[in-house]
């Protein structure tokens, strides 16, 4: 048996889809939010500061897994073309809201990153049962993230570009 896979599932691969997330993660590193955000009008409703690197060290996590699942199956072209426009996405996300604060950018990037989501929901689950339920809170947070980032955009008008 190859060290790098457990009953079929291959770590080595996994480990290549999470560094791809880190990637992305790393954005967050380099463009924090900072005193700009702190300025912005936000709803009540917006999930805790400490909330967002746990959602999304989740989310890398889950996605880089699901990924590895489906990346040996017959027929994974959408599936893997759709995970790579997702990371793609969600990379340029945080330059283009806290880096270039590009909020109505933003909101279209937002808007291809939960197309890119649904487009890997829907084709993981034609290949990979599990790997669709480990995308779902990736979709679940992305509900949540989308409607937040539209309201940041229209009660912020000085900074909409």
């Amino acid at each position: 048996m190859d060290v790098t896979t457990t009953a079929g599932f291959d770590w080595t691969l996994a480990l290549l889809f999470l560094g791809a997330s880190l990637a992305a993660a790393l954005t967050g590193w380099m463009f924090k939010p900072g005193t700009w955000y702190d300025g912005l009008q936000k709803p009540d409703w917006r999930p805790k500061n400490w909330m967002f690197p746990i959602a999304w060290t989740t989310i890398y996590v889950l996605s880089s897994l699901a990924a590895a699942r489906v990346a040996p199956h017959a027929g994974n072209a959408y599936a893997m073309a759709f995970w790579a426009l997702q990371i793609a996405l969600n990379t340029l996300w945080t330059p283009t809201f806290f880096g270039a604060r590009r909020i109505g950018l933003s909101v279209v990037v937002m808007l291809a990153l939960c197309f890119a989501v649904l487009g890997m929901l829907w084709t993981f689950w034609a290949l990979d049962g599990w790997a669709f339920v480990m995308i779902l809170p990736y979709a679940a947070w992305l509900s949540l993230a989308a409607p937040l980032n539209i309201w940041i955009w229209r009660k912020n008008p000085i900074t909409r570009t």
